[in-house]
């Protein structure tokens, strides 16, 4: 072969060479092209669902301003108090201590804020968790929710149980002193549920794994009667 030939079959296999580099990076740019779409799709349909989770709920009265507890009381120091409603040591605070947080409230000694949260959805078979801290919601629309919580803790289905029906809280609430239709239709469409979520993703947040839990001016503390009185700055109680 002579050598002008050997230059053009030397040139050609160059030009192949370059042409399939070219082709081989153009489809890497694609792919991380791609990719790239990928993560921003999936980064603005994250956000997209994260503000709706977030956002997309109407808080009962008397809320805070966050929305993710109930206010009772106007004290100069705050009692956080988080709770589920089938949880059996939270019905045991609720029994030792839950009457004197109140009667602080009511004086206006402390602002009580109750976080009824769904950690416990799955001790029962009907979402009692999500249900009865939806109806707290409804009942907290009435003015009448540490009566609520009271009914409901004097009340608390066994966990692993169905829980009680809409009807039966309906009925406590009533007893409690929850009176008009109002309530009732709050309770049975569940117009709160969206609302417990909300409340429930903020307790993660703040990094709350049980009930009871307790904070004391935004500091934990023992969820017993004396210990949360001597962080008030009082003296121990029995």
């Amino acid at each position: 072969m002579s050598s002008r030939a050997n230059k053009k079959q030397a040139a050609k296999v160059v030009r192949e060479q370059i042409a399939r580099e070219r082709a081989r990076a153009r489809r890497v740019w694609v792919s991380i092209a791609a990719v790239a779409v990928l993560v921003i799709a999936g980064l603005v349909g994250w956000g997209v669902y994260s503000s709706q989770r977030s956002s997309s709920f109407t808080a009962p009265a008397h809320a805070t301003a966050n929305g993710d507890g109930l206010v009772v009381g106007a004290g100069p120091k705050t009692v956080e108090l988080y709770l589920d409603f089938i949880c059996p040591a939270c019905r045991n605070f609720e029994e030792s201590g839950g009457s004197s947080l109140n009667q602080m409230a009511a004086a206006n000694k402390i602002k009580l804020v109750y976080h009824p949260v769904a950690f416990l959805d799955r001790a029962s078979t009907t979402q009692y968790s999500t249900r009865s801290a939806a109806a707290a919601g409804c009942a907290s629309d009435a003015g009448k929710l540490p009566e609520f919580v009271q009914a409901m803790y004097a009340n608390q289905p066994p966990e692993g149980s169905a829980g009680l029906s809409n009807d039966q809280i309906i009925q406590l609430a009533h007893r409690a002193g929850i009176t008009g239709s109002g309530f009732d239709t709050c309770v049975r469409d569940g117009k709160y549920r969206p609302w417990v979520q909300h409340v429930t993703d903020a307790a993660v947040s703040r990094g709350v794994t049980g009930t009871p839990t307790v904070f004391v001016e935004g500091k934990q503390v023992e969820a017993r009667l004396p210990a949360i009185t001597q962080a008030l700055g009082g003296g121990p109680v029995g």
